[in-house]
Formats: C-alpha cells, sequence, structure tokens
C-alpha cells in the first residue's frame, strides 16, 4: 500500500509505502506527525467513508426470493475507484482529523495506491443480523467461494429495517471481505500519551459530568454535541489516546493472542519497564515495581512507566495479528538502554505479524535496528555474536520487512516536472542488509559533534 500526499502540513509533497516495519525519522517540524496522523485517520475511517453501492433490484430480489448471491469480483474490480473516492471522501475529512482550520487543508491531496491485482480478501465470511425479536437474515461467504450469499430468514412482512439500512449492511459486508487484509486494524501511541496516563481520573470524572449534563439537557441539544464538545481540539489520534486509557478497567478483561501463544513478548516488555501494569476492581492505575510490595499511581511513577503504558495494556489486551501499531517518538522519557529494548520490542512483534510505524529521533533505535538487520544472516560469527550478547532469534529481521523515510527538504516532481528548488518531502532511505538504516539526519548531527570535539582535544597547537 502506498500512500501519497501533497500541501499536508509541512510536506509539500511526499509518497510512502507501508511496510512490516515503517520509520519516518528528521528534523523537528518537517510532517513527521502529520503523514502519521494522516494514515492513522485514513485506516480509522475508512469503512465509512468507501462507497459500495447495491444495486436496488438486488434487494428487491432478497425480499422477493429470499436469497441473493453478489459476485465479490465484481466489486474487486472497481477497488480502485471505490478506494479514490474514498480518498476524496477522506480529504475533506482531514480538519476534523487534526481538529484544525479548513482553510490549513484547501489545497491538500490524500491518495492511496492499491496492487489491485493482487487484493486477496477473506476466506471465510459469516454474519447474522438481528432484530429485537428474530433473526432477519445471513451473509455467508465459504472458503473455495467468491459469492457473497445473503438469505432471508423470516417473511419479508416481519422485516422492519428500512431497505437503505440493509443496502449499508450488506454494502459493510463487502468492504470487510475485501479491504480488510488490506488495510491493518489501526492502534496509536501519540506523543501525548504521558499526560493521558496522569489525568485519566479526571477526564473520567469530566466525561461523567458531561453525562449528568445530558440528563438534564432541553431535548432540543444534541447529546452528543455535548458528549464531545470538550473533544474539539484534539485531533482523532489524540481521542483515541485518551479515550483508550479511560477505558482500562473495561480492556484488562480481555486477553490478546500474546498472552496466549507469546508470553515471552510481555516479558520482555516487563524487563523494560521494571515491572507491570495493574487495574484494581475500583477503577485504579497502578504500576507495581518487580520484586518491591508497593504500588505507584501514575503521579507516583517515572515518566518511563507512562509513556509506555498504552503499548503495555495494547500487547496484553489488545494486540491482534495483521495490527498496525503505530508510536510517536516510542523513545519518549527512555534511558538509551532501554530504547534498544524497545527496538528489539518492535522487531519480535513484526516477526509475530503485527505491523509497526514509528516516527522517531532515536539514534540508539536506529543503532539497534541495524544490529539487528546485520546479524540476521546465517553466518558462524555472527551466530556467535548474538548469542554472546544475548540477541534471540525472534528477534532478528530481515531489511526487506523494513521501509525508512526521512522527512527533509529535496528536489521534487511537481505537476510533472522535476523541480530544482527543494521542498519539504519524505526520502526514502537506503537499506542495506549488511550494514542496515542510512539515517543520514542522525549521522549529520553526529560526525559534527565528533568533528567539534576532536578539535577541542586535538586543536591545540
Amino acid at each position: 500500500m502506498k500512500i501519497k500526499v501533497k500541501n499536508l502540513g509541512a510536506l509539500k509533497q511526499a509518497e510512502f509505502t507501508l511496510g512490516d516495519l515503517t520509520i519516518i525519522c528528521g528534523y523537528n517540524n518537517t510532517g513527521k506527525t502529520y503523514a502519521t496522523y494522516a494514515l492513522f485517520g485514513f485506516l480509522y475511517t475508512w469503512r465509512t467513508l468507501f462507497p459500495i453501492t447495491i444495486s436496488g433490484n438486488k434487494i428487491e430480489q432478497l425480499l422477493a426470493d429470499g436469497v441473493i448471491r453478489l459476485d465479490i469480483q465484481e466489486y474487486v474490480q472497481q477497488s480502485q475507484q471505490i478506494v479514490a473516492k474514498g480518498c476524496q471522501a477522506y480529504t475533506q475529512q482531514l480538519p476534523k482529523i487534526f481538529a484544525s482550520q479548513a482553510e490549513r487543508f484547501k489545497e491538500t491531496e490524500f491518495k492511496v495506491i492499491l496492487d489491485t491485482q493482487n487484493i486477496r480478501f477473506k476466506d471465510r465470511f459469516d454474519r447474522t443480523m438481528r432484530s429485537a425479536n428474530a433473526e432477519l437474515f445471513s451473509m455467508t461467504k465459504s472458503e473455495d467461494s467468491t459469492e457473497l450469499v445473503v438469505t432471508l430468514l423470516v417473511e419479508k412482512e416481519k422485516v422492519k429495517i428500512p431497505v437503505e439500512i440493509i443496502e449499508r449492511i450488506i454494502a459493510d459486508a463487502l468492504k470487510e471481505i475485501i479491504f480488510d487484509q488490506v488495510f491493518p486494524r489501526p492502534f496509536i501511541a501519540s506523543a501525548e500519551r504521558t499526560g493521558a496516563a496522569i489525568f485519566r481520573k479526571e477526564l473520567n470524572f469530566a466525561r461523567n459530568r458531561l453525562l449528568e449534563e445530558m440528563g438534564q439537557a432541553d431535548k432540543n441539544i444534541d447529546p452528543m454535541e455535548l458528549l464531545f464538545k470538550d473533544y474539539d481540539d484534539y485531533a482523532l489520534p489524540i481521542k483515541t489516546n485518551v479515550d483508550f486509557t479511560r477505558q482500562l478497567e473495561t480492556i484488562v478483561k480481555k486477553s490478546s493472542f500474546i498472552v496466549e501463544n507469546h508470553p515471552d513478548v510481555l516479558d520482555d516488555f516487563a524487563k523494560i519497564i521494571g515491572g507491570e501494569y495493574t487495574v484494581t476492581r475500583n477503577d485504579e492505575l497502578y504500576y507495581v515495581p518487580k520484586g518491591k510490595r508497593v504500588k505507584l499511581s501514575m503521579d507516583e511513577s517515572s515518566s518511563a512507566v507512562r509513556s509506555l503504558l498504552d503499548i503495555g495494556f495494547y500487547l496484553r489486551h489488545e494486540a491482534q495479528l495483521g495490527d498496525l501499531l503505530m508510536v510517536d517518538e516510542p523513545e519518549l522519557n527512555l534511558h538509551p538502554e532501554n530504547q534498544r529494548r524497545v527496538a528489539r520490542l518492535f522487531a519480535r512483534l513484526v516477526n509475530l505479524g503485527i505491523k509497526v510505524f514509528i516516527t522517531t529521533h532515536s539514534d540508539y533505535i536506529i543503532k539497534e535496528l541495524n544490529t539487528l538487520i546485520m546479524l540476521n544472516h546465517d553466518k558462524p560469527h555472527l551466530q556467535r555474536i548474538a548469542e554472546k550478547e544475548g540477541y534471540q532469534p525472534a528477534e532478528l529481521i530481515s531489511a526487506e520487512k523494513i521501509k525508512v523515510y526521512i522527512a527533509e527538504k529535496a528536489p521534487i516532481i511537481l505537476d510533472g516536472k522535476k523541480r530544482k528548488q527543494e521542498f519539504p518531502t519524505l526520502t526514502s532511505a537506503d537499506i542495506n542488509p549488511e550494514l542496515g538504516i542510512e539515517a543520514r539526519s542522525f549521522d549529520t548531527t553526529i560526525e559534527t559533534m565528533n568533528r567539534i570535539q576532536e578539535a577541542i582535544v586535538w586543536g591545540e597547537d
């Protein structure tokens, strides 16, 4: 999947391809967060924006005959047009995604380019729509079939759902079958996550107060407008972070596939934070340091513990195969050694089947990933080094799984012509299987510091 943007924040024009591990690095105010938030917003909302039309004749046939068969390939052939129209609709929603003025996005373009020849839709699909009193109709697709079979389960006189609702439900099923394998389910840990951890109680109190206001409000007031009025100033990724942190007492009731099949990943995460998180029956969130009989509130815990809270609960309770874990500056508040450990954690998740997308200023994360790339070869001396330094085979990663982009000024092709003038864009970084990632935005700074220090030490006549 390739994403193309124009006039998005600082980015004049840019494109990037989503890899198993995608990294955007570069100086401040160069568009990294804009690219991240725009991608998250699209993956979070595409189902509501993609136009799939079900013929009215088909609905009439369903009500008359009790069954219809829809050729899924027919809709696959329309997929590029469906995506293009969805992107146009999404571009119009960007002011809401970023909680910003529409004026800032009036020239913005956001496009997703798919390889439509290789779309692999879901093998199986089975869903039944119910009313309060009965099952209304079922939608099924068997493993070897390219048809979605919709079957009426009651007499048509008992179907009280409006036709347009039936059309939308069937269209949503087709979207899921065709595009769920293409667009990963996103989870984001924004750079504001530390604050959300601290003020979790206050956020719950504010929401409860709003609910009380809703109960007392005039009936002519839109309750949803009242409910979200305090959120209007926050971008969608921040809102989802806040909501995730607020709902921890519900989230802890679930277990991810990592808990069931890869508990060693959680052990590695516990080593990074030096303990574990816990939520009590009274909805109290604590951090419990390993080996100590003490529970610390988020106020009492370190900033590193707070910055990794979302990721910790995601790994234990939410993670699903095929997800996209997005982390804005994973190095926040972390010691260099823990930055290395986080890089190894990300590589493990990628190898398990979770895609990872990060923005970073951390030379330590990049260099640790380089080590994982360089050790990922079947050579005796590399195996000896990996064993000596404590690297596990599950942490090593292939260069082919990684895409790295540097947010910087560079010549771009604009309106079909290559411009000599440099504009803010995303430049693909070289990744060598033997040497790792060329992250020149870090290397230049490090080389400058080394040059100055060498001059200080050796520059005396």
